[in-house]
């Protein structure tokens, strides 16, 4: 598996990847257009539409509609570490969704693979080539 990350001028970076090109762009205030996400905004997005999918999947599999259905994902920030120390989802549901299915909706959202690699983090390695 491989990704190209390229550099598309100002303060654009954007990645290729199965055939698609992610564009990512700084706001304007960290010297970028703000044309594109920024990519932790990304990163932070990743969690939340990837438990989305999960989500979607389990209503869908069980004739549920999602169409009123959100998820809010709340960061805490922790100013010490200057991390976010805390990731909530809360996945709203409507009044007439099934109450048998609630606990089954969280155990699929915890299936998300983004929120898996981020509990059993993978390794990092960073290096140049010459080419």
């Amino acid at each position: 598996m491989e990704m190209q990350i390229f550099f598309d001028g100002n303060k654009k970076v954007n990645a290729s990847f199965n055939g698609n090109i992610i564009k990512t762009d700084q706001p304007i205030q960290g010297g970028g257009e703000g044309s594109a996400p920024a990519p932790f905004d990304l990163f932070l997005a990743s969690i939340g539409t990837c438990a989305g999918i999960y989500v979607k999947g389990f209503c869908d599999q069980r004739g549920i509609s999602s169409e009123n259905i959100k998820i809010i994902q709340r960061m805490n920030f922790n100013p010490g570490t200057r991390l976010i120390d805390k990731i909530d989802l809360e996945i709203q549901v409507p009044a007439d969704f099934p109450e048998k299915y609630k606990d089954a909706v969280i155990n699929s959202a915890n299936l998300c693979a983004v929120k898996r690699h981020m509990q059993q983090a993978p390794e990092f390695e960073v290096y140049t080539k010459t080419i």
